[in-house]
Protein backbone atom coordinates (compact mmCIF):
# COMPACT_ATOMS: atom_id res chain seq x y z
CA UNK A 1 0.00 0.00 0.00
CA UNK A 2 1.13 3.38 -0.59
CA UNK A 3 1.32 6.24 1.80
CA UNK A 4 -2.00 7.77 1.23
CA UNK A 5 -4.02 9.70 3.34
CA UNK A 6 -7.15 7.86 2.69
CA UNK A 7 -5.80 5.20 4.80
CA UNK A 8 -6.13 7.14 8.16
CA UNK A 9 -9.22 9.54 6.86
CA UNK A 10 -11.36 6.65 5.11
CA UNK A 11 -10.26 2.94 6.01
CA UNK A 12 -9.27 3.31 9.61
CA UNK A 13 -12.57 4.75 10.40
CA UNK A 14 -14.98 2.90 8.47
CA UNK A 15 -13.61 -0.34 9.67
CA UNK A 16 -13.26 1.20 13.39
CA UNK A 17 -16.26 3.35 13.60
CA UNK A 18 -18.59 1.48 11.37
CA UNK A 19 -17.43 -2.12 11.62
CA UNK A 20 -17.70 -2.28 7.61
CA UNK A 21 -14.99 -5.03 6.28
CA UNK A 22 -12.57 -4.52 3.67
CA UNK A 23 -14.93 -5.81 0.52
CA UNK A 24 -17.63 -3.47 1.90
CA UNK A 25 -15.35 -0.30 1.53
CA UNK A 26 -14.14 -1.64 -1.97
CA UNK A 27 -17.28 -2.10 -3.42
CA UNK A 28 -19.12 1.24 -1.54
CA UNK A 29 -19.31 4.03 -4.81
CA UNK A 30 -17.51 7.15 -3.56
CA UNK A 31 -20.85 8.97 -2.97
CA UNK A 32 -21.96 6.56 -0.31
CA UNK A 33 -18.65 6.85 1.41
CA UNK A 34 -18.34 10.45 1.92
CA UNK A 35 -21.65 10.72 3.34
CA UNK A 36 -21.50 7.97 5.91
CA UNK A 37 -17.54 10.19 6.93
CA UNK A 38 -19.74 12.85 7.35
CA UNK A 39 -22.89 11.40 9.17
CA UNK A 40 -20.02 10.06 11.82
CA UNK A 41 -18.16 13.37 11.88
CA UNK A 42 -21.44 14.97 12.83
CA UNK A 43 -22.19 12.26 14.86
CA UNK A 44 -18.76 12.64 16.94
CA UNK A 45 -19.06 16.58 16.76
CA UNK A 46 -22.43 15.95 18.53
CA UNK A 47 -21.49 14.22 21.34
CA UNK A 48 -18.53 14.98 21.95
CA UNK A 49 -19.01 17.18 25.21
CA UNK A 50 -21.72 14.75 26.18
CA UNK A 51 -22.38 14.76 30.05
CA UNK A 52 -20.42 17.93 30.22
CA UNK A 53 -21.96 20.76 32.50
CA UNK A 54 -21.31 24.36 31.32
CA UNK A 55 -19.17 24.63 34.80
CA UNK A 56 -17.11 21.47 33.39
CA UNK A 57 -16.49 23.21 30.05
CA UNK A 58 -15.39 26.71 32.02
CA UNK A 59 -12.51 25.16 33.79
CA UNK A 60 -11.19 22.92 30.88
CA UNK A 61 -10.98 26.14 28.96
CA UNK A 62 -8.48 26.81 31.36
CA UNK A 63 -6.26 25.01 30.04
CA UNK A 64 -7.30 24.74 26.94
CA UNK A 65 -8.81 27.85 25.53
CA UNK A 66 -10.04 26.19 22.39
CA UNK A 67 -12.68 23.70 24.14
CA UNK A 68 -14.58 27.21 24.80
CA UNK A 69 -15.29 27.58 20.79
CA UNK A 70 -15.49 23.87 20.34
CA UNK A 71 -18.40 23.90 22.94
CA UNK A 72 -20.20 26.72 21.12
CA UNK A 73 -20.29 24.95 17.84
CA UNK A 74 -21.04 22.23 19.46
CA UNK A 75 -24.31 23.82 20.93
CA UNK A 76 -25.07 25.82 17.67
CA UNK A 77 -25.17 22.23 16.37
CA UNK A 78 -27.07 20.74 18.88
CA UNK A 79 -29.45 24.04 18.89
CA UNK A 80 -29.43 22.99 14.91
CA UNK A 81 -30.47 19.71 15.08
CA UNK A 82 -33.83 20.11 17.66
CA UNK A 83 -35.40 23.35 15.59
CA UNK A 84 -35.26 20.86 12.88
CA UNK A 85 -36.69 18.18 15.03
CA UNK A 86 -39.17 20.36 16.30
CA UNK A 87 -37.90 19.31 20.06
CA UNK A 88 -37.24 23.17 20.32
CA UNK A 89 -38.85 26.67 18.79
CA UNK A 90 -37.16 29.63 17.55
CA UNK A 91 -37.62 32.22 20.11
CA UNK A 92 -38.76 35.67 18.27
CA UNK A 93 -36.35 38.89 19.67
CA UNK A 94 -38.41 41.04 21.89
CA UNK A 95 -37.69 44.10 19.53
CA UNK A 96 -39.35 42.08 16.70
CA UNK A 97 -42.97 41.43 18.40
CA UNK A 98 -43.01 45.21 20.23
CA UNK A 99 -42.50 46.60 16.23
CA UNK A 100 -39.75 49.03 17.54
Amino acid sequence: MRTSPDAVYVIIPCMKELGMSWSEIKITPRHEMTGLLIALNNYNRMHQFDGYSAKDIAEMAKEKPQVRSDYAAYMNMKRSYELRAGKRHEVEDFKNIVGN
